[in-house]
């Protein structure tokens, strides 16, 4: 096990925002994914390059824990690890705090390692090994 985290910084835009001027609840799910695709290209590979190779993720499954509301142009970190990689399967887990600290939501996606056309498959080696650093359980 790792304590491994990668952070990637958010500022919220006022289209992310309800007229209450807080982030709409569905659009945290566009924040994660947004820093997964980052995670992936910081470790030196994107998820393009992946699907090049007839490789994908798709989310089997989600959860979301709000904790306080995220405003406009606040600026957010968002911590990404792994609680599972093994077989198919690859359970990210997410944090996002905000500029003060504050626990904005606590999070979790389930991807299942599959082919282009859908087709379940282990995930590579290559990308296990890469992952390896960032699993653990808990920050």
């Amino acid at each position: 096990m790792s304590d491994t985290v990668f952070h990637y910084t958010h500022r919220v835009t006022y289209a992310e925002c309800t007229i209450g001027n807080h982030v709409y609840y569905g659009r945290y799910l566009d924040l994660l994914e947004a820093a997964r695709g980052e995670f992936f290209r910081s470790i030196g590979v994107s998820l393009q390059s992946l699907y090049e190779r007839d490789t994908a993720f798709p989310v089997i499954e989600c959860r979301l824990k709000y904790k306080s509301p995220a405003r406009y142009d606040d600026r957010l970190v968002i911590e990404v690890w792994l609680s599972e990689c093994e077989g198919a399967r690859a359970g990210f887990e997410y944090r996002v705090l905000n500029q003060s600290g504050a626990l904005v939501l606590e999070g979790g996606t389930v991807h299942v390692c599959t082919t282009t056309q859908e087709k379940p498959r282990r995930l590579p080696p290559e990308l296990k090994e890469l992952l390896r650093p960032f699993v653990h359980t808990k920050v």
